[in-house]
């Protein structure tokens, strides 16, 4: 984990209402573009922040924090002790905030000082979710099929055997790795290279690169299934727009199914900004689609490697670890 110090520097500087419109009297921007004449995407970008998915109930019915909320929330959110990883962290009270930084390992690292110089001295997006789409900010109820299907993985998770652990745990995949590419705790550096025919993303925190071809070709056969789905990118105007479908089964982005489908848009709107909108469809999921906006920032910052496999090597380990405890809670009368 100490390798993880490196990569999490970021400082993001760019406080936004959500809207890319300019300022009245300011120049409109000049989108940099590439020989084809398409805009220039190419750079490292942070989707670091702290807006989560789903709208927290204390902001229920407000989209976005006036100015001085955004203010009160750094404040609470920088102090010292806090834990910026905790559940919901940016919806709880303060007293909340403090009681979720107790580490049950001592010798293990302490979320609120290890990513201490992530935190960012503006918010880099003043919605209260990244879902705008259902106004809510909620994800949209499961279906009964998508009811059914997360039971079952609830059945099947545990600690029966190596099938049964999540594919996370070992480093197989990602669940932030998407699409969409949602944005991780630590490590959220990601590249974008554009070149004749392909758009690539590798992301810093990830198991493989995205290589997008940019031919509007049709997906293969539905029985060619892959984690990351199958993506095809197009422009529309001075919009990357990138299709996936084709995901398997085990990718569960959200409780999704294989019909999941989704739709991305990069937009440039400014030197150091791009504009991220996502949007998921998966009618055997959810009662309708649902959309997010994500931050995305320029930064300097560097890709380092990400090479784990303390849950291959510990894996032994985690399922004797798991016949004990089953052998203790045996002998309980």
């Amino acid at each position: 984990m100490k390798r993880l110090l490196l990569a999490v520097s970021v400082i993001l500087v760019a406080l936004v209402t959500g809207s890319s419109a300019q300022a009245p009297g300011t120049p409109a921007y000049k989108v940099p573009r590439m020989p084809d004449g398409h805009p220039n995407l190419q750079g490292t970008w942070t989707t670091q922040t702290f807006t989560p998915l789903q709208r927290p109930k204390r902001y229920a019915g407000k989209e976005f924090l006036t100015e001085a909320e955004a203010d009160e929330l750094i404040k609470l959110l920088t102090k010292q002790g806090v834990d910026p990883l905790a559940t919901n962290i940016f919806g709880a009270s303060d007293e909340e905030r403090l009681k979720r930084v107790a580490q049950n390992d001592e010798t293990h690292y302490n979320n609120a000082e290890w990513l201490a110089t992530a935190r960012p001295k503006t918010l880099s997006s003043r919605r209260t979710s990244m879902i705008f789409d259902p106004p809510d900010g909620l994800i949209p109820p499961q279906t009964p099929e998508g009811q059914k299907r997360a039971a079952a993985r609830r059945a099947q998770a545990g600690f029966d055997s190596y099938e049964t652990r999540p594919a996370q745990e070992r480093c197989i995949v990602w669940t932030h790795e998407g699409p969409p590419m949602m944005p991780p705790p630590y490590n959220d550096i990601l590249q974008i290279m554009q070149m004749p025919g392909y758009v690539l993303i590798y992301r810093e925190l990830a198991t493989a690169p995205r290589i997008i071809p940019m031919d509007n070709r049709s997906h293969p056969s539905d029985r060619i299934r892959n984690w990351a789905g199958h993506s095809v990118g197009r422009w529309e105007g001075d919009t990357l727009v990138v299709d996936t479908a084709n995901f398997n089964d085990k990718a569960a982005i959200q409780g999704s199914g294989p019909d999941l489908h989704v739709i991305e848009r990069f937009t440039r709107v400014s030197a150091d900004r791009i504009s991220y909108q996502v949007t998921l469809e998966d009618p055997g999921t959810w009662t309708k689609p649902w959309s997010v906006d994500i931050p995305m920032l320029a930064t300097d910052g560097r890709l380092y490697e990400y090479a784990c496999h303390e849950g291959n090597y510990g894996l032994a380990h985690i399922l004797s670890g798991a016949r004990f405890s089953d052998r203790e809670a045996a002998k309980q009368p």
